[in-house]
């Protein structure tokens, strides 16, 4: 379909006039008073309409249990063996000095 006419900017504007954000309706919780989203359950204790749905302590420390579990694990892979370091160390070194003499005979 091919536009006919072109619209100005004040008509532009006019259409969308209705397409701004409104801020969502927010209830008190019964519970610990704090603010939560209209027909959906607190986010601070858990509740909704007066008893609890959701333990929200035991929650927080499944998720911190598995984050720390996933940074040991992370952690875990990334060192390596002592003799290893020693090994890399003694070999880093070695070639350091070959490095200088050579630089030394070239010149």
């Amino acid at each position: 379909m091919v536009v006919r006419m072109r619209n100005n900017r004040s008509q532009s504007k006019q259409r969308r006039s209705h397409h701004g954000l409104s801020a969502p309706d927010l209830a008190t919780c019964k519970n610990c008073g704090a603010f939560h989203r209209a027909h959906h359950m607190c986010l601070d204790c858990g509740f909704y309409n007066g008893r609890q749905v959701m333990d929200l302590a035991a929650e927080k420390s499944k998720r911190e249990a598995r984050l720390n579990a996933k940074k040991d694990a992370i952690k875990g892979s990334h060192e390596e063996p002592e003799e290893v370091k020693a090994e890399t160390k003694k070999t880093a070194t070695s070639k350091a000095k070959k490095a200088k003499t050579e630089d030394k005979s070239a010149k």
